[in-house]
């Protein structure tokens, strides 16, 4: 427990710091967020140099809203909500439609037990699955990946699109139910064409 408050106090200080503007606080805290950042900017398909533009933008929207974060959701949560529209925001002014983009590899766990074809089968399964998700109307596909791929809750899923909980709840299922839809031709195509 005493380790818990400590770690705890450490927090609060921080981001004590933080809101009172600490140079080095706000460096610390770009540093342990930037890869949470980039990975949103993966998820709606920006090319490099664009989430190079979308990462600052989020970063100096933080910074000047950094005394107003209440501490309901996780502070990874918060950003990634900003960094989620700022994104879009992008999107929007620079692009006339957008995807978002999966990366199947991270999904297939290393196992002895399975043999080479069992990981390519995997790869490949993941690889269309992924596919599909890419195809789902847009907050559709976006409500899937936060909860499956990032694990967020509901909760944090509807700060992030800034929707209601029942609206998540909402994407998810007709997303789910698309996905079979979907995904029951791929296959079946696939069988198909061994027969």
């Amino acid at each position: 427990m005493a380790g818990t408050a400590r770690e705890k106090q450490r927090k609060d200080e921080w981001l004590r710091l933080l809101r009172s503007g600490d140079h080095q606080a706000f460096a610390e805290f770009i540093d342990k967020y930037k890869e949470t950042v980039f990975l949103c900017c993966r998820r709606l398909r920006l090319r490099d140099d664009e989430a190079e533009d979308v990462a600052s933008e989020t970063f100096l929207a933080a910074y000047n809203a950094i005394r107003q974060y209440s501490g309901r959701a996780e502070l990874s949560t918060w950003l990634w909500s900003i960094a989620y529209r700022q994104g879009i925001n992008y999107l929007r002014k620079n692009r006339g439609r957008w995807q978002l983009e999966a990366e199947p590899d991270e999904w297939i766990a290393d196992s002895k037990e399975q043999g080479p074809a069992a990981v390519v089968q995997s790869r490949e399964t993941e690889k269309i699955v992924w596919e599909a998700v890419e195809r789902l109307p847009r907050l559709w596909a976006m409500a899937v990946i936060l909860h499956y791929r990032e694990e967020k809750s509901i909760a944090d899923v509807a700060r992030i699109m800034q929707i209601k909980e029942n609206t998540v709840k909402t994407y998810l299922f007709r997303g789910r139910d698309k996905l079979k839809e979907m995904l029951a031709a791929a296959f079946r195509e696939d069988i198909d064409g061994y027969g």
